[in-house]
C-alpha cells in the first residue's frame, strides 16, 4: 500500500505563497518584523520597521534578528524606531490630563456662578460640562 495523498492536496499548486513575510536569514523560518537596508556610499546599516513592500535589495529580520544585528567594521548601524505604536501613558501624562480638565472647567464655574443656575441647578455636583466630559464637585463633609 503506497502513500495516499488527498485529491484537494495534489490539485492546490504548491506555488502558492503566504502572506506573512518571513525572515531573510538562512533556516529562519521566523515572521519579519523590521527591515535593513544597506546604504554603501556612507558605510551604513539601516534597521527600521518592515517595509510595505519586499524589495530585492533589502532583507526583511524577525525581532531576534534584528535585535542581534551587527554591522562590519568600520559601519554604522542606524536603528529607526517604529512610530506607529503610541507609547503607554506615565502616571504624570494621566495627572496632566486630570489637570488640563479641570483647568478647562475653571472659566465655565465663574460664569456658572455669576448667572442664574440654569438646568445645572438642579445637579449640585456637576460643576462644568466639555463635550461629552462632565466636572463634578468634591462632596463637601
Amino acid at each position: 500500500m503506497g502513500s495516499r495523498r488527498s485529491p484537494l492536496k495534489s490539485a492546490v499548486p504548491s506555488n502558492i505563497v503566504s502572506p506573512v513575510r518571513r525572515c531573510s536569514r538562512t533556516a529562519c523560518g521566523r515572521p519579519a518584523v523590521a527591515t535593513l537596508t544597506y546604504v554603501y556610499a556612507d558605510s551604513t546599516a539601516v534597521l527600521g520597521p518592515l517595509a510595505t513592500y519586499a524589495e530585492p535589495h533589502c532583507y526583511d529580520l524577525c525581532a531576534e534578528h534584528s535585535e542581534r544585528l551587527t554591522a562590519p567594521r568600520g559601519w554604522e548601524v542606524v536603528r529607526l524606531t517604529d512610530g506607529s505604536a503610541p507609547p503607554r501613558p506615565s502616571g504624570d501624562d494621566l495627572e496632566a490630563l486630570a489637570n488640563a480638565v479641570r483647568e478647562a472647567a475653571r472659566p465655565q464655574e465663574r460664569a456658572a456662578g455669576g448667572g442664574g443656575n440654569g438646568a445645572r441647578g438642579a445637579d449640585s455636583t456637576e460643576a462644568g460640562r466639555r463635550g461629552h466630559l462632565r466636572v463634578l464637585r468634591s462632596p463637601e463633609p
